[in-house]
């Protein structure tokens, strides 16, 4: 009697990456359990149940992934070493270059899979918009260290400006998906940057003013 071969092991790891992939493609609604199942190498409902518990405790473990991962592209804004406007600057360059990456979808998936949702879902995107928050928390942190070293003198609020830069940084998603080259998008962040160049400008000026 021949022997049964071995049941294929489930990857739990890869599936989480191969689901990461769907979301961020598709969005959150659009992807559907049999489109997931399929993308996670053909598991059985009974399967994915056991695994993930359901396509909510699926999607937030992708969220955890892909800050883990392709979201690393942001911790300059947390790195003290850096000046704030080269924490601001590597951040925005480092995200343009992976939003345009042909390796995965384009742009974010923290902006993209869940723009719009119906009412039932709110709190998916609540749970977006938690994890973008944090990275206007990081501009603004950025900003702060500017004002407090004097660098930004006049700047009042870091709120403000901290907008600005988040506003730039989700733009970057719908400019990918359209096809825009990453070259445009680090020309445009030279751009940006001119804007804080000024300000700078403005706060030697203000503080001349008084010297």
């Amino acid at each position: 009697m021949a022997k049964m071969g071995r049941p294929r092991t489930f990857d739990r790891d890869e599936a989480i990456n191969q689901a990461m992939l769907l979301f961020w493609e598709y969005g959150y609604e659009s992807t559907s359990l049999s489109l997931l199942k399929a993308g996670m190498g053909g598991i059985s409902a009974p399967s994915f149940y056991a695994a993930f518990g359901s396509k909510e405790a699926l999607f937030k473990e992708v969220v955890i992934r892909y800050i883990d991962t392709y979201g690393q592209v942001r911790m300059s804004l947390w790195d003290q070493t850096l000046s704030p406007k080269e924490a601001i600057e590597l951040t925005l360059r480092r995200s343009a270059k992976m939003q345009t990456e042909c390796s995965h979808p384009p742009g974010c998936l923290l902006v993209l899979s869940a723009s719009v949702c119906s009412p039932e879902h709110d709190h998916i995107q609540k749970l977006l918009a938690d994890a973008r928050g944090q990275v206007r928390q990081g501009f603004a942190a950025c900003i702060q260290r500017a004002i407090d070293n004097g660098e930004l003198a006049s700047e009042k609020d870091p709120a403000v400006m901290a907008a600005m830069f988040d506003s730039f940084l989700s733009g970057f998603s719908t400019l990918a998906r359209d096809g825009v080259p990453l070259s445009v998008l680090e020309s445009s962040i030279t751009q940006l940057m001119k804007v804080w160049d000024s300000k700078v400008n403005n706060s030697c000026e203000h503080y001349d003013q008084f010297r």
